[in-house]
């Protein structure tokens, strides 16, 4: 059901020509209430694509009546003809709901650089096509609508108490954080101001969408969105609700990161003993964006040499001759030096997970990361072509 299982959502997915392909490529998700509520966060990169530049604005008031993605094109670097074509978009779509234009948030994805008018005709279109296919199931059909190079759509779902989350999300490359390149949209209709939907999803994304780390390449067009009817009825403790949100974006997190752009291996990175949380996160993003590691690891070699010259790089507080270092379960290396054989080292599997013990606090964190294959390089120097 995607984000239409929350109570109080309608949502439609769409194909107007976008896409070469001719499959869905308009995504439309409207909140019918009682609440109105939205919480968003952004990609931190300084350039930002236009429907970016569009939702920071309406997201402030934390008032959200809909929203409007599209693939087949990111509306980035398109000038201020880019702009008027998000701003459009948003008119178009408070139009023909009777609402707000200053209330619809926009989102795009796809190739940057690229816009023009057929590119504009083809969006409104969509949200014209898409507001009148409105159903309480289209959730499934918006979660299709939104794939760019993904092989299949993310969708995750969760009840507690009388009240549910649901959500859908889109990323397959690009993927690191200021939130890697994906458009997540997530529903609720449990009873939250916004104050406490900003809080619950910032305390989601920082251990979830922010550590999904795949290929250390970063979006323009990053956004993810939660929005909140309150039609279930019920207030749930804030606690327990970031709780459950944090565990649907780590399950969206997880399925990014297995339908990644070419990747054989996915890469779960442990980084335990450290000092602070911070410490653990540089560690762990420092072997995530290594392509010695990630080339070895699609070559099935467990070379963790590179694992310790890769942290070497770090500020963080550790010996780096007093480190202990496990590839799927076996550990090679044992304070700074050769520990059992890499002959032991299995790393067919497709899940690969490496523990990084720094022996010197009790901080831990996670990293998810992809390895470097030939199809990656193949996939993302064609695609433009």
């Amino acid at each position: 059901m995607s984000v239409t299982a929350a109570q109080g959502f309608e949502a439609a997915g769409v194909a107007v020509g976008l896409k070469s392909t001719g499959n869905r490529d308009v995504a439309v998700v409207v909140n019918r209430g009682p609440l109105k509520v939205g919480a968003a966060v952004f990609t931190s990169n300084r350039a930002q694509a236009n429907p970016i530049i569009w939702s920071k604005q309406v997201i402030q008031d934390g008032v959200v009546e809909a929203i409007v993605l599209n693939s087949g094109g990111a509306n980035c670097f398109t000038g201020s003809f880019g702009f008027q074509t998000t701003h459009q978009t948003a008119e178009r779509a408070a139009e023909l709901l009777g609402v707000s234009a200053g209330d619809v948030l926009v989102c795009s994805t796809g190739l940057i650089g690229t816009g023009d008018e057929v590119f504009r005709g083809k969006v409104l279109e969509g949200v014209a096509q898409g507001i009148a296919e409105l159903s309480a199931d289209g959730g499934e059909n918006a979660s299709l609508a939104i794939m760019t190079t993904d092989t299949r759509p993310k969708r995750s779902v969760i009840s507690r108490d009388g009240w549910t989350i649901g959500a859908m999300a889109k990323g397959a490359g690009m993927l690191a954080p200021g939130l890697a390149t994906m458009l997540v949209v997530i529903t609720t209709d449990a009873v939250l101001t916004s104050e406490q939907a900003d809080t619950a999803l910032r305390a989601a994304t920082h251990v979830s969408f922010d550590r999904l780390d795949s290929d250390g390449c970063m979006s323009t067009n990053d956004q993810v969105t939660l929005l909140v009817s309150g039609a279930s009825g019920i207030t749930p403790d804030l606690a327990d609700f970031t709780a459950a949100l944090t565990e649907v974006s780590a399950d969206l997190s997880r399925q990014l990161q297995g339908d990644a752009e070419g990747a054989s291996h996915d890469i779960t990175i442990v980084v335990r003993g450290a000092a602070n949380e911070d410490d653990a996160v540089e560690v762990g993003r420092s072997v995530a964006r290594n392509n010695l590691f990630k080339a070895a690891i699609f070559g099935n070699d467990p070379n963790w040499g590179r694992v310790l010259a890769a942290i070497g790089t770090t500020q963080a507080e550790f010996d780096p001759y007093n480190v202990d270092v496990w590839m799927n379960g076996v550990r090679v290396c044992h304070e700074g030096g050769p520990d059992a054989p890499r002959e032991e080292v299995d790393l067919s599997p497709r899940a690969t997970e490496l523990v990084i013990d720094l022996l010197t606090g009790d901080a831990t964190a996670t990293i998810l990361t992809n390895d470097l294959t030939h199809d990656y390089v193949h996939e993302n120097s064609a695609y433009a072509s």
